[in-house]
Formats: C-alpha cells, sequence, structure tokens
C-alpha cells in the first residue's frame, strides 16, 4: 500500500467530544499518574499502528524541559487533504474529533491498537495545547491546537524528505493533579511495545533528567520470555516461538519452561495487554495440555498410557508470551481487556496443535525435558492435595474454626472489617489490646513465613504460618480452589518492624499474595502499615514522625533544648495506645494499599528479590542500595 492509498476518504467520523474534559477519567482512566502516562501511550498507538502496517520502523518519544511530550514517527504521515463529508482537512478532523480515525477503514489498517478512534482528540482535548506537524510528499503541514480546539488552519510551511507525524502536547494542568512524566514508568510499556514489534526501534528521551534509552529487539517475542525468565533456570534450551496466519488472525506464540513453580502467561491482542485473558488463551491452554498428553502418550511417557497430565502440570513453570492480531477484536470484562471472539480460540487451539507438535516431534529431547517437568508437577499437586485434606481433617479434628492465634472482629460483613497481619507475638499482643473490636481483626505471625519463591503447594501448606493466614481469610489457594467473593476482610493490612527483618517479612508476605492469592491484590484488598519511626517529647507534649525528614523538621519546629528522642525499634515497644493513635486509628493512621501497575515487572522484582540466583539480587542491592533510606542494622 502507498501513502496514495490512505487519504481523507479514509477518515470515518462517528461523533464529537463534548464530555471529554468534562469527564475525562471516562476516557483515561483516572486524573493522576496513570491517566497522565495514559496520554503519552494513546499518542504512541497512533505510530504503532503504523508499524503493524509496515509504515513505520522508527519512534522517537521525548520527555521534553517544560514536561510536554513529543512523539515522532516516519510513518505515512496523517492525511490533510479535505474530508470529503465533515469539509475541512483530515488532519483537524482526526485531533479534534472523538472517534475519528483511519482505523474504521480496514484498506488504511487491517489491524490497530487504536480501537475506538479516541486516542490522540482525547489527548488533545486534555492538553492545554497540541502541536502537529505532518510529513507527506515532500510537504511539511502545521496545525495548533489548545483544549482540543484547532487555534490555526492546517498550513504548508516547508519542504522536506523526511515522512511521518510529529506530535507535541503539553497536559493540562487544570485537570491533572500533577504533570511529571516517569521516565521508568515510560519505559516500561516502550520495552513491552518494542517485542512485540519485532525490528521497531522506539527511542525514549528524558531532558530534564538526561536519560536515554534504545528499544529494538530483532528477536521479538522469544527476546521477550528470555527477558522476564533471565533470572529463572530453564530445562530445556532457548524459548520454543512459531507464528501462523489462518482467517486473517495472526497468532504468534513463545514458551519456554523453567524450574519456578508457577504459571507466567502474558496474553496481548492488537498491542493490547489482555489482562483478564479472553478466548485466545483459553484456545492456548487447552491445545497446551492436549498436545503435551498426545506426545507422552504416543511416546510412553505417562505411565503407559494409563495418566493423563492435568492443565495446571502443563502450566507449572511455563512462561509464555502470546501475540495475537485480529481485525475486528471484541473486548469485554471489567477493565474491557478480556478477548471475547469466539472464533479465536479455535484458531489458537488449531495452530499451538500444529506448530507445538511439530516442534516436540523434531526436537525429543526439549520435549522429554517438559514432560518431566510437568510429571514432577503433578506428584507434587497429589501431594498437596492430601496436604490438604490433612489440614481439613485437622481442623475438623480441633473443633474446626477459625485458628486459635485470630482475635477475630465482631462485625462480620467483610466491607467493613479489616484484618491486621501483625509480626511478632508482642506486637501481636499490643495490637489486640489497642484495636477497635468490632471492625479489627488481628492476627500475629511468629519469624519469617516460608519463601514461596522457591517452594512447591505441598511444602507452603506444610508452613504453620501460611495455613493460618489462608485459614483466616477463608478464600482457600491454589487455581481449583482459591474464591476471591469469600474473603472475609475487605482490608488485609501488613504490619512488620521498621527494620531489616520486618522488611524482609513484609517481602515474604506480599511474594505470598502475588503469586498465590493475585485477585487480592489486583482488586485492593492488600495495604501495608505506616508506623512511626520516632517519637519526639518536649515537656508535655508527643509528635511522631514517620522517616527521618519528618523527625528533622518536628526537631527544628520544636526547638532543640529539653526534646526526648526515642527510635521505635519495633512494634512491640508502643504500648496498645500509642499503636492505636499512630498505626490503627483510621482517622489518623497511613496505610498505603498495594497496587500493580505492571504486573510483568512485579514478577520480575519479585523473582529478583526471592529467587535461588544470587548475582541478579546481588546486581539489584548494589543499583538501588543509594535509594535506600532509614536502614536499622
Amino acid at each position: 500500500m502507498t501513502s496514495v492509498d490512505y487519504n481523507a476518504k479514509h477518515i470515518h467520523v462517528l461523533k464529537g467530544i463534548e464530555a471529554v474534559r468534562r469527564r475525562p477519567a471516562m476516557y483515561i482512566g483516572d486524573l493522576g499518574s496513570r491517566g497522565l502516562h495514559h496520554l503519552v501511550y494513546e499518542v504512541i498507538d497512533n505510530s504503532i499502528d503504523e508499524a503493524m502496517t509496515g509504515h513505520c520502523t522508527e519512534i522517537k518519544v521525548t520527555i521534553n524541559e517544560d514536561n510536554s511530550i513529543t512523539v515522532i514517527d516516519n510513518g505515512r504521515g496523517i492525511p490533510v487533504d479535505m474530508h470529503p463529508t465533515q469539509k475541512k482537512p483530515a488532519l483537524e478532523v482526526v485531533m479534534t474529533t472523538l472517534h475519528a480515525g483511519g482505523k474504521f477503514d480496514k484498506s488504511s489498517y487491517k489491524v490497530s491498537g487504536g480501537l475506538h478512534g479516541v486516542g490522540v482528540s482525547v489527548v488533545n482535548a486534555l492538553s492545554e495545547w497540541m502541536e502537529v506537524e505532518v510529513y507527506r510528499d515532500g510537504k511539511v503541514y502545521h496545525q495548533r491546537y489548545e483544549k482540543g480546539k484547532k487555534k490555526s488552519e492546517v498550513k504548508e510551511t516547508g519542504t522536506s524528505e523526511q515522512r511521518g507525524t510529529k506530535v507535541v502536547f503539553q497536559p493540562d494542568r487544570d485537570i491533572f493533579n500533577k504533570v511529571e512524566f516517569d521516565f521508568e514508568i515510560l519505559s516500561r510499556r516502550i520495552m513491552e511495545l518494542a517485542f512485540l514489534n519485532k525490528g521497531l526501534k522506539i527511542t525514549l528521551k528524558d531532558q530534564i533528567k538526561g536519560l536515554k534509552k534504545d528499544f529494538r529487539y530483532s528477536g521479538g517475542i522469544a527476546a521477550f520470555v528470555k527477558y522476564i525468565d533471565e533470572n529463572r533456570k530453564q530445562i530445556h534450551k532457548g524459548p520454543i516461538v512459531f507464528e501462523k496466519e489462518r482467517d486473517m488472525v495472526f497468532v504468534e506464540i513463545s514458551l519456554q519452561y523453567n524450574d519456578s513453580y508457577t504459571e507466567n502467561i502474558h496474553s496481548y491482542v492488537n498491542n493490547i495487554n489482555t489482562v483478564e485473558g479472553g478466548t485466545h488463551l483459553v484456545g492456548f491452554k487447552t491445545a497446551l495440555t492436549r498436545t503435551l498428553n498426545y506426545y507422552g502418550q504416543k511416546n510412553n511417557l505417562l505411565k503407559n498410557g494409563k495418566f493423563n497430565l492435568s492443565g495446571e502440570d502443563t502450566r507449572e513453570g511455563l512462561t509464555a508470551v502470546i501475540n495475537i492480531r485480529v481485525p475486528n477484536p471484541q473486548f469485554e470484562g471489567q477493565t474491557k481487556t478480556k478477548l471475547g471472539n469466539s472464533e479465536v480460540k479455535g484458531i489458537v487451539e488449531s495452530i499451538v496443535n500444529e506448530k507445538l507438535g511439530e516442534h516436540l516431534e523434531q526436537n525429543p529431547s526439549v520435549a522429554r525435558s517438559i514432560i518431566d517437568k510437568c510429571l514432577t508437577a503433578s506428584r507434587a499437586r497429589e501431594a498437596a492435595k492430601k496436604a490438604r485434606e490433612l489440614t481439613r481433617r485437622k481442623g475438623a479434628l480441633e473443633g474446626g474454626g477459625l485458628p486459635g492465634k485470630l482475635a477475630d472482629c465482631s462485625i462480620k460483613d467483610p466491607q467493613r472489617c479489616e484484618l491486621y497481619i501483625v509480626e511478632g507475638d508482642s506486637a501481636g499482643g499490643s495490637a489486640k489490646l489497642g484495636r477497635d473490636r468490632r471492625f479489627q481483626a488481628i492476627l500475629p505471625i511468629k519469624g519469617k513465613i516460608l519463601n514461596v519463591e522457591k517452594a512447591q503447594m505441598d511444602k507452603i501448606l506444610g508452613n504453620e504460618s501460611i495455613r493460618t493466614i489462608v485459614t483466616a481469610l477463608g478464600t482457600g489457594i491454589g487455581s481449583d480452589e482459591f474464591d476471591k467473593s469469600k474473603v472475609r476482610y475487605w482490608k488485609i493490612i501488613l504490619m512488620t518492624d521498621a527494620d531489616v527483618d520486618g522488611s524482609h517479612i513484609k517481602t515474604l508476605l506480599l511474594t505470598f499474595f502475588f503469586r498465590y492469592m493475585r485477585d487480592l491484590i489486583d482488586f485492593g484488598h492488600i495495604y501495608i502499615a505506616m508506623p512511626p519511626l520516632f517519637k519526639l517529647k518536649k515537656g508535655k507534649e508527643e509528635v511522631y514522625a514517620f522517616n527521618e525528614e519528618e523527625k528533622d523538621e518536628i526537631y527544628k519546629r520544636m526547638g532543640g533544648n529539653g526534646i526526648t528522642l526515642q527510635r521505635y525499634k519495633g512494634l512491640g515497644e508502643m504500648n496498645p495506645g500509642q499503636l492505636w493513635a499512630t498505626t490503627m486509628d483510621p482517622e489518623k493512621r497511613t496505610i498505603l494499599q498495594i497496587t500493580l501497575e505492571d504486573a510483568r515487572e512485579a514478577d520480575h522484582l519479585f523473582n529478583i528479590l526471592m529467587g535461588s540466583e544470587v548475582e541478579p539480587r546481588r546486581e539489584f542491592i548494589e543499583k538501588n542500595a543509594r535509594y535506600v533510606k532509614n536502614l536499622d542494622v
């Protein structure tokens, strides 16, 4: 397709943008950091759509010194000729009209990530100003907008051999709480896009901090799997990768098995991360189990044909990236990131059956190592099943019900209740005496819980502290039993000492929730308590400080003479009244909600911190040690 084939008649208009500035969160999620960075993703997605059609090979993204953003690509350039029905230049239509764009014309874009044509027009509406330059047919065109409305006409401003589009925009400070872009947040999304679009070069610059990164991966999603698994021990050499197009649906999959005990599957449709899965993921899982069972039976690897692997068995220790492109994706689910196209399931299933089956036949040593891994998982699953049954029987023998260490609350409505998981019996005792018994429950845990990153389910269920937590929460554990709707407390608050051991326990608990009760994080149930580090007293005045900076400010305000300073080494040093006043009173306390901006990066970090490989952990500590504050050794 040449640039002549993409012109104003391909821009289809559906409706206007009157509501965007009035209700911006409806379009970008929120007005905090997430929504602000979403503006950049929307502009980049237009360039990515050009790349998916083969018209763009390079994208440059810059955080400018005034916190405006520049995005430049070498695609075809947005059309500038007159629109046949709107009677104004196509560029102006695209930039100022909601649901207007080439995404609705399949001769221009076979597939696209900008599904509804709202992206760049919404960004324009939420910007103080935006300027666009288009490089087409040897000429340069320019138009400026303010708060979504045109400020100048589309004008030819010069000549250039360059091709593509340049967008510069300044988010509106009257709308956003804070206009400050984070280089690392943008890096994560750009890295993901570069992996998913093999060979595409994306450069990110930060002119404020003097940072620059180039992202380009000739290995595509196979390189993506290697990146995800770089700190894990693989059980076969190199990722398996295959691709095929069927009925206009392009399917690309890469997978690799490692020695971990959890599955790690990332699925994408037209570059959109389908965090809720969908028909493509169902097709992949079904075909994976069927293909491995067929190969195992055919080659007498599964107990003489009398045994079949379960889906769980075939996914333990699996890292996979599923990347598909669909002409007309239908999304559903709570966040509209679940693919609903029924035909895609069968397409993905048949391609995986065919291509993975071929790979196993051609690489018998790889196939055997995978089957052996699955068999080990199966044995562990059976052991875990027996451990669950033993736990249930033990609970029944002891009278059933809740664990003895739990001091429960009197209110039974989960949405009004909160559970403090507290480090140590001493702090647990203070918390029990200081709490509001109506809605606050206390569960003390003694010592460090098991590192679940290095353990299979039967070992996890054998750990007393984990069993106690699971019983108290009431959700069950494991993919066949866990049910978020049964959670007994809407807020689960981790309260540990502000020292190295406390941080370690907190990380162990977060690792457990991330790996085995992920929905509790995704739906905002997990929090971290923030107890004070210092108490400053002068006369009858007592003030608490939560960090070194706050302590210094209070010290100056109170005046240096006659101040006694107490540094809390542990929660147990606070009496019940102090613990309530500083850490548990909903009117005064500070608690941090745990959220996942990027599940892939969270997985990467937990594996570095809690995995079996020492060298990546050492490198991480050396790189990040300078950012540590309030270290208590």
